[in-house]
């Protein structure tokens, strides 16, 4: 379990890319590991559950990024609105125009 102020280990894309091309040709988890440098030799196992699941998506970083996805999602509503306002006012328009 993580303890207060514990610092992570992080991996970038390409070594977690790498590791597992290297599990898939069947090298053996604790070999990838220590030939590349992984201390935590389960962090491979999840690492090919999730390319197995999501593809190259999976082995991305996602921490710090909900926000941004919630700010988007608020902005395109937002949008949508807008559109849908603009386009009654179009119609009224339109209407008074034949009138």
């Amino acid at each position: 379990m993580a303890r207060k102020g514990q610092k992570f280990k992080t991996y970038s894309f390409e070594l977690k890319k790498k590791a597992i091309e290297m599990r898939l040709q069947g090298i053996p988890k604790a070999k990838v590991a220590k030939e590349l440098g992984i201390h935590d030799v389960g962090r491979l196992k999840v690492w090919v559950r999730k390319y197995r699941e999501q593809g190259e998506f999976g082995l991305m970083e996602h921490r710090g990024r909900r926000k941004e996805y919630k700010d988007l999602e608020r902005e395109v509503k937002k949008l949508r609105l807008e559109n849908d306002v603009l386009k009654k006012w179009l119609e009224i328009l339109a209407r008074e125009g034949k009138s």
